[in-house]
């Protein structure tokens, strides 16, 4: 039998992070055994077909319950150097951010307790995904049950959050970066020795789920343009908004349709009516993928106008970019973190500053003129897409690092 591995993150289902939900599928498909243990229950309205199966499967398990409390007073009662050792690192090592020490503190006495549970699951090994609390859990639970781990990072888990990150990298068996800027960031930031622990392993779909469009021109109607993604800041919506005002000040019929939700509904919603926006903007609120695989071959051009917010928070690679040229989108984006590694400009798409609405609608206003042009850069980066970014491969060379099979 292949070694059982553990999955670990934040939390499940959550519908942005179709990239883990897909990854896990493929290495089941695969022929590895895949345990799934949230740290959080999520609760929402949309779920992804494909993560219903998962749902029965995931462990989940109470932050505080007397089960949890009696695994970590037998832990303390017979290993208490151990158990104080690593709690005081967690504390220490977080102590400069309150609220990220709080939440640290809380999942301590649920890692001991799922340290505990793996080894009776018969896990080998562990995956995190972020470098956050997931990659604090795998750590925690290796002190305790000696498992090796391994931690994908992605984007805010090591540019905004850095607490205990170079302990947290550095007792992992391997880090999965799902960029080479992020490579080249950890080497700097944590250490160049990391340089030989770090893949880069891009994030990946399936091609086949996205029928590339058959048209050369867009509708003489309007032009359709989309966005994906959580309504946050860092997603970057109100520049969105703004380059949409300027479109149609210059006499440019669209529409913007936006599938997401998130807290700034409500402040983007009024952004829509205060800019006279709302024949204009058409707001789809959260979708699942099969949805939005429906969606992307009726529009005309993809959109992706990310920010970096004050804090630092910003973009890895969006799955969507891949899945917008997968159907053979024109693309543009914002010339930030992984993303140049897909939209390669004036070759796989389009790049413009981040935060700068007017360089957005000249960009979105370009390719409504020369949208033949802009159509020919994304069948270009649908080849891309074939050769770098699909689940299948990208899970291939994942495999490889994960504990070898047996026989």
């Amino acid at each position: 039998m292949p070694p059982k591995i553990a999955y670990i993150m934040s939390r499940f289902p959550h519908l942005p992070e179709t990239f883990i939900l897909r990854e896990m599928n493929e290495l089941e498909r695969q022929g590895r055994q895949i345990a799934l243990y949230p740290l959080i229950r999520q609760r929402q309205a949309v779920i992804h077909a494909e993560a219903e199966k998962w749902l029965s499967r995931a462990r989940y398990y109470p932050f505080l319950s007397l089960n949890v409390l009696g695994v970590n007073l037998l832990a303390l009662l017979k290993k208490p150097r151990r158990y104080l050792k690593t709690l005081w690192r967690v504390i220490w090592e977080n102590r400069t951010a309150i609220p990220f020490l709080i939440r640290a503190l809380s999942i301590f006495p649920k890692a001991v307790l799922m340290s505990v549970k793996m080894q009776k699951d018969g896990i080998e090994h562990i995956h995190a995904h972020y470098a956050t609390h997931p990659a604090l859990a795998a750590w925690i639970i290796q002190q305790f049950a000696g498992l090796t781990y391994s931690v994908t990072v992605h984007a805010h888990d090591i540019f905004v959050r850095q607490e205990m990150l170079s302990t947290k990298l550095q007792a992992a068996d391997f880090v999965v970066a799902i960029s080479e800027h992020n490579r080249h960031y950890l080497t700097e930031k944590v250490s160049f020795r990391m340089a030989e622990k770090i893949h880069v392993i891009h994030c990946g779909i399936e091609l086949s789920q996205y029928a590339p469009i058959k048209r050369d021109q867009p509708p003489s109607e309007s032009f359709e343009i989309l966005n994906v993604g959580s309504l946050q800041p860092y997603k970057g919506h109100e520049v969105l908004l703004q380059a949409c005002k300027r479109l149609r000040e210059r006499g440019i019929p669209l529409r913007c349709h936006v599938i997401g939700g998130g807290e700034l509904r409500p402040r983007l919603e009024a952004m829509t009516t205060a800019l006279d926006l709302e024949d204009v903007v058409v707001w789809h609120g959260p979708q699942p993928q099969d949805e939005v695989a429906k969606l992307l071959p009726q529009v005309d051009c993809y959109v992706q106008p990310s920010i970096i917010t004050s804090s630092g928070k910003m973009e890895g690679i969006p799955v969507s970019l891949m899945e917008a040229l997968a159907v053979g989108l024109p693309v543009v984006a914002s010339n930030m973190s992984g993303i140049p590694e897909l939209v390669r400009p004036n070759e796989t798409g389009y790049l413009v500053p981040p935060g700068d609405s007017d360089r957005l609608a000249d960009t979105l206003e370009y390719i409504y003129h020369y949208w033949q042009q802009a159509a020919g850069l994304a069948k270009a980066g649908r080849e891309l897409v074939a050769q770098e970014f699909t689940i299948r491969a990208n899970v291939e060379k994942l495999q490889l690092l994960f504990p070898a099979v047996e026989g």
